[in-house]
């Protein structure tokens, strides 16, 4: 690299960081076609990385290098992209400090003197990988839709649920486990409907206590109660013209319910310790993560409020069952707390990548989020470990092979068809559509065991004949078997 380099590349520029700047330094860096700009501290190099874009950083460590000075380049060097390459004096990297530094915060060091190719080598390997990153992240495809993170199929049919239900004013039902999104879910519905522009109303049913929570979606007049010193606007009227969203609705009271299934089919509403009817157009989306069908049958919840709340249904999916997605929302969620740990963090590991897609994530997105963000904090290098999200390793998981899952897919599937006809033999192999003497052989292959044979005919006891349909097997089953 020499003088005649192109105009390109004399545009690179490097921040230089140290006490007294060295002229030598400079020249030389100059004449191999790089732009120097110095800083005699880390404040003024701080606020030079966040102003002018800074990709490539060269900072001198003194011979006496303090745990204090340390710390302040770590502030300095964890802002911005920059790529840092250390200048230190021989044997400076035998110190247990400066080399954790190194490590945890510099992409090179070189040695001085290092008015050499080593340091030209050093620099340019640094700007081309900040170039490299750049040019990844332009044409990346987008994270999802709805101001929402998610690429999988089951996200791609959420979100064209959500752009139907938002044509609407139907209310809307979103099921889900708990920590999977339903109020995003509800915002986008709101967001992307002619009710955009006024209020979005949301309460937590579970968070309020069920002497509250009346009074909170209805309001209240003044003296309704002890402590009702003036009168309150409920949640339901504050929607007016917008959206109420009901989270945990199947928390609700029952006597919530039947004051909030009055005002759905009427439209409108009576503050507590009042007498005046008030209209109010809202529409209502609810969510929750209880079993409202089974809450229905166990009389905890109502069956007409149910009907009423459940004219559009959605299905938030749990992140177990979203795949790749769960990279993507990892490294959402890291690019939003990065700046929150210690050391600058590159990314995640091997072994972090399959720990995650290997977890079941029982608390979903919201688990997920926390635990990066509290592996940001705590990590001890530049990656992201799976001993840093606290995950277990994914050797720990036997290996499953495709013949064994097949086989345990044809146990299932004689065991649940024998189960069904009372281990009636003929009656279960025609459902199967294969016959007795077939079901027989398969039965004893898979060592499904011959329960029930008290209740059984004379002319299902024992081992069937052959007979001209023994042939007619599933074609799901194992071809060994036939």
């Amino acid at each position: 690299m020499n003088s005649n380099d192109t105009p390109h590349d004399m545009e690179r520029t490097v921040l230089c960081v140290s006490a007294r700047p060295d002229e030598m330094l400079s020249k030389f860096l100059a004449a191999c076609g790089w732009q120097v700009v110095h800083a005699k501290t880390t404040a003024i190099a701080e606020r030079m990385v966040e102003r002018d874009n800074i990709k490539v950083g060269l900072i001198e460590l003194p011979e006496d290098c303090s745990t204090q000075y340390l710390s302040a380049l770590e502030g300095c060097m964890r802002r911005g992209e920059a790529n840092w390459v250390a200048q230190i004096a021989p044997g400076q990297s035998d110190n247990e400090l400066v080399s954790r530094f190194i490590l945890d915060y510099c992409f090179d060091f070189v040695t001085r003197p290092c008015l050499n190719e080593r340091l030209i080598f050093a620099l340019g390997h640094a700007h081309g990988l900040s170039n490299l990153r750049k040019a990844r992240v332009a044409p990346e495809p987008s994270m999802g839709r709805h101001e929402m993170v998610g690429q999988c199929e089951a996200m791609q049919q959420l979100y064209r649920h959500i752009d139907k239900c938002a044509a609407t004013d139907a209310p809307v039902f979103v099921a889900g486990e708990s920590g999977t999104g339903k109020e995003l879910t509800a915002r986008a519905i709101h967001v992307r409907s002619s009710r955009s522009a006024q209020a979005f109303v949301a309460i937590n049913c579970a968070a309020i206590p069920p002497t509250l929570l009346q009074a909170e979606l209805f309001g209240h007049e003044r003296g309704a109660f002890t402590g009702a010193v003036q009168r309150k606007t409920g949640r339901i009227e504050s929607a007016h013209q917008g959206t109420l969203f009901l989270d945990e609705i199947g928390d609700m009271p029952h006597e919530c319910q039947a004051v909030l299934l009055r005002f759905l089919q009427e439209g409108t509403i009576e503050r507590l310790g009042g007498s005046n009817e008030i209209k109010v157009d809202v529409r209502v989306i609810s969510a929750t993560h209880v079993d409202l069908e089974k809450a229905v049958e166990d009389g905890r919840f109502r069956s007409d409020l149910y009907h009423r709340l459940c004219v559009l249904r959605l299905v938030e999916p749990p992140l177990r069952e979203r795949g790749g997605d769960i990279k993507l929302l990892a490294n959402y969620a890291l690019s939003m707390y990065r700046q929150d740990g210690a050391r600058k963090i590159r990314g995640f590991s091997s072994d972090a990548v399959v720990a995650m897609s290997n977890y079941a994530w029982p608390g979903n997105v919201r688990e997920l989020i926390n635990c990066v963000r509290r592996a940001v904090v705590m990590s001890e290098g530049r990656f992201i470990t799976a001993a840093d999200l606290g995950l277990p390793q994914s050797s720990n998981i036997p290996a499953v092979t495709l013949a064994e899952i097949r086989s345990k897919a044809e146990k299932d599937a004689i065991e649940q068809a024998l189960q069904r006809h009372g281990y009636k033999l003929s009656e279960a192999a025609a459902e199967l559509g294969v016959s007795r003497a077939t079901l027989y052989r398969l039965m004893h292959a898979n060592r499904v065991n011959q329960e029930g044979a008290a209740g059984r005919s004379s002319a299902d006891a024992g081992a069937p004949q052959d007979d001209e349909d023994s042939e007619r097997e599933l074609p799901s089953l194992t071809a060994s078997n036939q």
